[in-house]
């Protein structure tokens, strides 16, 4: 049985700050905010557990920032699992399609617990077998087949690296896919087809005289039905369902919130080394770097601690 969608928590709440977005680590606590310019009411959801069904806490979002709702919740630390419910109109002839049944992930969480997974269609907002098609509303419960966000600590040693002086007109780019770079015996890696695998390779790439390497996703992505149901995958990852969460699978730890530090490992060794790195990931380890300058929702040249743009920024979240 879903959640009944309105507050119940014993914890100390105040009104949080609208930026970051996302789940932040302070003193008292964690601070979350999330944007949507048309919701009516924003719920965050407490778990103790990955496959918990039923939340802990439900905090409504009460204070609002022009578009961006947010709370502080006292006591919390980093490996808290949470999700978001939001109530607004399901309109979709209009593009609105608010669903309150369905729990959605943090669009900036940095971490998830699992892989994302259709089970029984859940995920979707409306009934594929309604003679309405997607204009109907799906009322089942989602919680069950949805991962949790996880917060996160951001916490890394990048023991003193620095940006590198070189040039666009200077580098020598190469394109890679981080799992396939590695994955075959032949390449004589310990770690093959991970994070940690790649970095193994470094020294082949400089060999090369490479300077600057290009990656293919390397943030969660979203394996398609048709693929699952083929028993296939979707090995180039053009499927993001977390553009802040480093992709699971190329990780070498089974914990979810240990992933993220392991991709951040992956990414020093590259800056250290005099390698310039290119994919939406990199951005999001670098979290000192975000007061500067937005995302990019394809790829961003990341000359740490900085980082240049080459696309347009997506809005900041999925949820309209």
């Amino acid at each position: 049985m879903a959640a009944t969608l309105q507050q119940a928590t014993n914890k100390k709440i105040s009104q949080g700050l609208f930026y970051p977005l996302g789940a932040t680590l302070t003193p008292a606590g964690v601070n979350f905010a999330v944007y949507s310019q048309n919701a009516r009411e924003v719920f965050l959801l407490l778990f103790d557990s990955a496959d918990a069904v039923q939340p802990t806490d439900v905090i409504q979002l009460a204070t609002r920032t022009k578009y961006v709702r947010h709370a502080s919740v006292h006591g919390l630390k980093a490996g808290q699992l949470y999700g978001y419910k939001v109530r607004g109109d399901f309109r979709p002839w209009d593009g609105l399609r608010f669903n309150e049944h369905k729990l959605l992930i943090d669009p900036y969480a940095k971490a998830l617990t699992g892989k994302c997974r259709n089970t029984d269609n859940l995920l979707l907002a409306y009934d594929p077998n309604s003679p309405e098609r997607d204009k109907s509303l799906d009322t089942r419960d989602s919680t069950p087949v949805v991962p949790k966000s996880i917060v996160v600590d951001d916490a890394f040693d990048w023991q003193g690296d620095a940006p590198s002086l070189r040039s666009l007109e200077e580098l020598i780019i190469y394109e890679v896919h981080v799992k396939g770079f590695t994955a075959d015996a032949s390449s004589g890696v310990k770690h093959p087809g991970t994070y940690l695998g790649f970095i193994e390779k470094i020294p082949y790439l400089k060999k090369l005289g490479i300077n600057a390497v290009e990656f293919l996703p390397v943030h969660e992505f979203y394996i398609d039905d048709f693929l699952m149901n083929k028993k296939l995958t979707n090995y180039r990852g053009y499927n993001t369902i977390g553009f802040f969460t480093p992709e699971s699978s190329y990780s070498t730890q089974t914990s979810p919130g240990a992933r993220s530090r392991n991709s951040s490992t992956w990414c020093a060794p590259c800056t250290r080394r005099a390698l310039k790195s290119s994919s939406m990931w990199c951005s999001i380890t670098r979290p000192r770097a975000m007061n500067s300058a937005r995302p990019s929702a394809l790829k961003a040249w990341i000359i740490p601690p900085t980082i240049r743009l080459r696309a347009r920024s997506p809005s900041p979240a999925a949820i309209t």
